[in-house]
């Protein structure tokens, strides 16, 4: 993708990772990308001891808390197996990764007796086992009774991409203006960035659409000099949206405005063409299909 066929389209407002699954991430001003996404992203999950299941807060009912537990990742170095994860458990108590009695305290927390595991495919070191590049491992969703899903009031089963713990792609991204657009139909809501999770956010540079990264999908997107997205589908939205973290309240009127204004997407995924570094503030470009 040669600038000259670049369309300048906005620049990176925030850029977030989520070391364990399901729990709390942080910000960060850079990130590493490559073929597994952002460095340290998504690398660790807990597994039900009962069912070998992937514990997610999609399926709330079986797993209410994990909002409650923050997570941060511990980068020592780019060797495999280098680094590490520090969890803050909902009582304020900091673990780390390479706890002997980790799984112990991470059980009593939530109540449920769970194992914290890694990917097979990256710098995931502190855990006591990792999921093999090739297992594809399985998790629960549970749909809310909101006209326009797939399924209401029902409790599915799903398969995580082979080897990893993302729901669908590597890389999420969301602009600014379809949090705009969002509240612009539902004032009352508090459309956070936090409730979407996503990996990169987007400040464009205008505003002339509601949803502008719905037009990204089939093309490519260049994050700063280095990194090359390939957009590949909208993500469509789930009851994690619609859940209390930090002091969001809980308000079910998120998901059903995503649903009722764009079919339940909010943002879309990505996979990575090229890796490098990305940081806050870099200029993003649109590229042809």
């Amino acid at each position: 993708m040669s600038d000259a066929t670049q369309t300048a389209t906005g620049a990176v407002a925030s850029i977030w990772r989520y070391p364990v699954k399901s729990m709390m991430g942080e910000e960060l001003h850079d990130a590493r990308v490559s073929d597994h996404g952002l460095f340290g992203d998504r690398v660790y999950a807990l597994l039900d001891g009962s069912d070998g299941r992937v514990a997610t807060a999609k399926n709330p009912r079986k797993w209410p808390t994990l909002f409650a537990f923050g997570s941060t990742f511990i980068e020592r170095s780019e060797g495999a197996h280098s680094s590490a994860v520090r969890i803050t458990l909902p009582d304020g108590t900091v673990v780390t990764g390479d706890q002997s009695d980790l799984n112990r305290l991470l059980s009593k927390a939530i109540n449920r007796e769970v194992t914290l595991v890694a990917t097979g495919r990256g710098p995931a070191g502190g855990a006591q086992s990792s999921v093999p590049a090739s297992r594809t491992a399985k998790a629960e969703e549970y749909w809310p009774d909101i006209e326009g899903l797939d399924y209401r009031d029902a409790v599915t089963d799903f398969e995580l991409p082979a080897g990893t713990f993302f729901d669908c792609a590597t890389v999420h991204l969301l602009t600014t203006a379809t949090l705009d657009t969002l509240r612009q139909f539902y004032p009352q809501g508090r459309f956070e960035v936090q409730r979407f999770r996503p990996n990169i956010v987007v400040k464009p540079v205008e505003f002339e659409q509601p949803f502008p990264e719905n037009s990204w999908i089939g093309h490519t997107l260049a994050v700063g000099d280095e990194v090359r997205l390939n957009i590949t589908g909208p993500c469509g939205r789930c009851v994690m949206t619609t859940l209390a973290q930090g002091d969001l309240p809980s308000d079910t009127g998120i998901l059903r405005t995503a649903v009722r204004q764009n079919r339940a997407n909010v943002g879309v995924y990505a996979a990575v063409v090229r890796g490098g570094t990305i940081r806050r503030g870099d200029q993003v470009r649109l590229g042809a299909v």
